[in-house]
């Protein structure tokens, strides 16, 4: 049984590469994190095969912790009542021994210690039975943004007697499954470290399959390489512009160009224009021209070539909105936007 992960750069067909795998005999498990790229790799698979075919089940992250590894085994004899996407309370988040540390009082699940007490309780050989029961393979994407106990989880299920792929890019990680205290808050830190917890597990790490970008022009790569400071190849010779704009008439043309989605760093809704926030468009591939809204320290690390040395977290997320642009990449300042923006009184 073949287990691996495949390291890929955005673009280069990390969704394409699952869907292609695929056939119409084996019995297929795929599982990810973010609702946009599971509705993107729905379509694909509705594109290879005109239909969804019965032998593959698509699960979101959570659908599958909650719905195949809990419920199952321990739904009967704990009594809950579903999943709760908070923080336990500070008072109960690390004194606790027994179950209350894993649901509230309402017997709600907290999602981010949900692995951990399908672990604790030793249901992990049950789940691994029942993988081997029901499926021939089990596929991840977004694997960069397992996190905590979710992380340790996918590892010990790895055994399984199926196939396991994993897919993902290190740094597009912009999202944590979850987060507990210090279990796991340094594993992505670096990147070589990070891999070995995949080659400790037993899994074959593949850093040539989708190592070039199919998405974006040499002149995207090239900047997301220079000035971002991520590796990223081009797979073909492409050019297209990347340029930084701050001529207002010119951004207030941009802004009314529904062909061109902006990408802010955070609240885009309040712009009213065709946009995404940068670490959501993650998953989505159908944008030709990007443009890119940056706050005034961006600006600012833009103009002194300092864009590499900005938060880690921030610099994943540029990473990502770059990396969506199939055609032409503008950066404009978020202040010549600042009057489209709703208030909250508005």
């Amino acid at each position: 049984m073949d287990k691996s992960v495949v390291f890929a750069v955005a673009g280069s067909g990390k969704t394409t590469k699952i869907v292609q795998q695929l056939d119409e005999k084996r019995r297929y498990l795929l599982i990810t994190y973010t609702d946009a790229n599971r509705d993107n790799l729905r379509r694909k698979i509705l594109e290879r095969f005109g239909n969804f075919p019965t032998n593959i089940k698509l699960l979101s992250y959570f659908k599958f912790l909650h719905s195949f590894c809990y419920r199952p085994f321990l739904r009967s004899e704990k009594n809950t009542r579903g999943l709760l996407f908070t923080l336990p309370p500070v008072k109960d988040r690390y004194a606790l021994t027994d179950d209350r540390r894993f649901m509230s009082a309402t017997r709600r699940l907290y999602s981010n210690r949900l692995a951990k007490f399908v672990e604790q309780t030793g249901t992990v050989p049950p789940v691994v039975a029942r993988l081997e029961k029901y499926f021939d393979a089990v596929y991840v994407d977004e694997i960069q943004d397992f996190a905590g106990h979710d992380f340790n989880l996918l590892l010990k299920l790895v055994p399984a007697k199926v196939e396991f792929l994993f897919v993902g890019d290190f740094y597009q990680h912009t999202y944590d499954t979850s987060r507990d205290g210090s279990i796991n808050n340094t594993l992505h830190d670096d990147y070589k470290t990070y891999r070995s917890r995949f080659k400790a597990a037993g899994m074959r790490v593949d850093l040539e399959s989708l190592k070039a970008s199919r998405r974006c022009s040499k002149n995207v790569c090239d900047f997301i390489s220079e000035k971002i400071g991520i590796a990223v190849d081009s797979s073909g010779e492409r050019i297209s512009t990347v340029r930084f704009e701050d001529n207002q008439h010119a951004v207030e043309a941009i802004y009314a160009d529904n062909a061109i989605v902006k990408l802010f760093y955070q609240e885009h809704y309040k712009y009213g224009c065709y946009s995404e926030n940068w670490g959501a468009s993650k998953g989505l591939d159908h944008f030709n021209d990007v443009c890119i809204v940056l706050s005034a320290p961006n600006v600012k690390a833009w103009k002194n070539d300092t864009l590499k040395a900005i938060n880690p977290g921030t610099k994943n997320k540029l990473y990502v909105a770059c990396s969506r642009a199939r055609g032409d990449l503008t950066f404009v300042p978020e202040a010549l936007l600042k009057k489209y923006k709703k208030t909250a009184c508005a």
